[in-house]
């Protein structure tokens, strides 16, 4: 499990308690789907049926589907996801997670960990944990000004949950 058994106001929008705009919310979306994108090959290439949940999210965020719409489109990567291994399993749930942000806000940071799990999994052995940092200084490079400082809190304090990829 990647979420905080706590739910953190931030990744809450403002409408359910909490202090994320939509603004900010959709922000996370985009992000997350940055995130996953480059891995989805990796999933695709084992399944080219993919029900394309990145794109699902990006839809959401213009408004174009519902967030019921966006989660499931999710929930099917992941679904997908349970019988693979190796860098395909860890894209296809990366591309999950970022369908679900529409759904939990808090579902950006299992994006981007998953991302670098697949890019790690992709490499040759003797070069995994310099693809993963690699791949979290990219996701890093692509962050929002403004939700910029809100992932990397985020990333500080999720980081032991989410395999400690986010020490690049």
């Amino acid at each position: 499990m990647i979420l905080p058994e706590a739910r953190d106001p931030r990744f809450v929008t403002i409408r359910r308690g909490g202090t994320l705009t939509d603004a900010d919310h959709r922000l996370l979306a985009l992000w997350a789907a940055t995130c996953a994108e480059p891995v989805l090959p990796l999933f695709e290439a084992v399944r080219p049926d993919d029900p394309r949940p990145i794109e699902h999210a990006r839809a959401w965020v213009r408004g174009e589907v519902r967030m019921t719409e966006a989660r499931a489109a999710g929930g099917h990567a992941m679904g997908a996801a349970r019988d693979l291994r190796g860098a395909a399993r860890h894209a296809a749930y990366a591309a999950g997670q970022a369908g679900a942000v529409a759904h939990v806000a808090a579902h950006e940071l299992g994006a981007a960990a998953y991302a670098i799990k697949a890019a790690r999994a992709a490499a040759p052995a003797d070069r995994a944990e310099a693809a993963g940092r690699l791949e979290c200084r990219w996701q890093r490079d692509r962050l929002p000004e403004e939700i910029r400082a809100l992932v990397l809190d985020d990333q500080r304090l999720r980081n032991d949950i989410c395999w400690s990829v986010f020490d690049c």
